[in-house]
């Protein structure tokens, strides 16, 4: 098809990538601008250099782990399924491999793989990418999509996509300019807070654990006078200098920025340290450790329980001295240990600023946007994907794949815009 319409692509995260790659493959010219001088910023320090790509679940579980507007999503992921991104990497080179809780990573454990990929797919389509030049607003004509104001010249265009991402991470280019673009756009933009963040706790002794990871722990944190009253996550944490953090805790933590953005009130956080047994499991365990123990310190018996370095604030908070002898605790003592054991509880004060969350929550109203287009309900030719919407997942692979997908709604959509003006 003819060339003669333009879309513009601003942000050069997972889903502008995608985006301005279906807009190029399509025949309609498509420039992308990105401020940092390599795409895919935030993408290349995801998931800890690995990139978490998407999560190998159906439609009905990943709507389930978007609690952000997912039902938003519905349309955009039925377009482009996690099944679909991994064969749209593995048929272009890069080898995915599937681990625990369906997470989904490139073989080489090199999100540069991931990234490289993408910007490859760009250049094959013909797309033109401009790093290192950021959009300093967008231009309307008669309400619909005009053009967009880079150093003082404007680029015109027929469709623009805002994918500009969120606030979190700024350092990567997400400073929040998509929001202004939008509000410019007549566009509500609700109340952002941090969505994938960690948790600050009242108890100093977290200091001295710092960096130690449990695994296998049911966590609770406890919402009073709410319904329901109570989340309870399975995984893995991480205590900080400060608080906690870590897949379970994270997922935990979007419920939690909600409650600290409308009371003044800390949180209780339940950690069950031993999930698999039951308390008469566990008491049994326990009774026979000090009987088999009995002429050994607790710091012996407690050490074939819990790691190490929790030993010290755990026997603290039993009232027991590490060198007293398995065999002079008492019935008593023995029910405290179990009791810590399975409700080890913390004092939640607060959560970390946005900008250290993974993820943003809040931003473009849905309400705003087409789903089945990501096209603007105010200005014809504008159109929104990925973070800068007000959708946000679980950790997991949930939020690129997200981005993905409405990328890749918001590409087909501008396509069929362009042919039909």
């Amino acid at each position: 098809m003819s060339t003669e319409k333009r879309a513009i692509v601003i942000g050069g995260g997972p889903a502008g990538m995608m985006a301005s790659y279906i807009i190029a493959q399509s025949g309609v010219a498509v420039t992308l601008l990105e401020k940092n001088r390599k795409l895919g910023k935030k993408m290349l320090i995801s998931g800890k250099g690995r990139c978490n790509v998407t999560n190998d679940s159906d439609g009905a579980a990943f709507l389930e782990h978007m609690p952000g507007n997912g039902k938003f999503l519905y349309s955009a992921y039925r377009g482009f399924t996690a099944a679909d991104t991994m064969a749209w990497f593995e048929n272009r080179g890069v080898p995915l491999k599937t681990e625990r809780g369906s997470r989904v990573f490139p073989v080489s454990d090199r999100s540069a793989d991931i990234v490289g990929c993408m910007e490859r797919a760009l250049w094959e389509a013909g797309a033109e990418i401009r790093p290192g030049c950021a959009a300093d607003g967008i231009l309307l004509n008669g309400g619909c999509a005009a053009g967009v104001e880079v150093g003082g010249t404007v680029l015109s265009a027929d469709a623009i996509l805002v994918a500009t991402g969120g606030i979190s991470y700024p350092l990567t280019g997400s400073d929040g300019d998509g929001y202004t673009f939008a509000e410019s756009a007549g566009h509500t933009v609700t109340e952002l807070f941090p969505s994938l963040v960690p948790l600050k706790t009242a108890e100093s002794f977290v200091a001295e654990l710092e960096g130690l990871s449990l695994r296998n722990v049911a966590v609770t944190l406890c919402y009073p006078g709410e319904k329901p009253a109570a989340e309870r996550r399975f995984g893995e944490m991480v205590f900080t200098a400060d608080g906690v953090s870590g897949p379970v805790i994270l997922t935990l933590s979007r419920r939690a920025s909600l409650w600290f953005l409308e009371h003044r009130a800390p949180l209780e956080l339940v950690i069950d340290l031993k999930p698999a047994l039951s308390e008469a499991e566990l008491d049994r365990r326990l009774l026979r450790e000090l009987e088999t123990n009995g002429k050994k310190d607790m710091r012996h018996v407690a050490s074939t329980l819990l790691p190490r370095k929790l030993l010290p604030v755990f026997l603290r908070r039993c009232g027991l001295d590490g060198g007293r002898k398995g065999h002079s605790v008492t019935k008593a003592e023995r029910a405290l240990m179990l009791k810590t054991l399975k409700a080890f509880t913390l004092t939640v004060r607060g959560r970390g600023r946005v900008e250290e969350a993974i993820v943003t929550g809040g931003g473009v109203s849905v309400r705003e946007v087409d789903p089945k287009t990501m096209m603007s309900k105010k200005a014809p030719g504008l159109f929104f994907a990925g973070e800068v919407l007000d959708i946000d997942g679980y950790t997991g692979g949930f939020n690129i794949q997200a981005a993905l997908s409405t990328g890749h709604q918001a590409g087909k959509g501008i396509v069929s815009y362009c042919r039909e003006e």
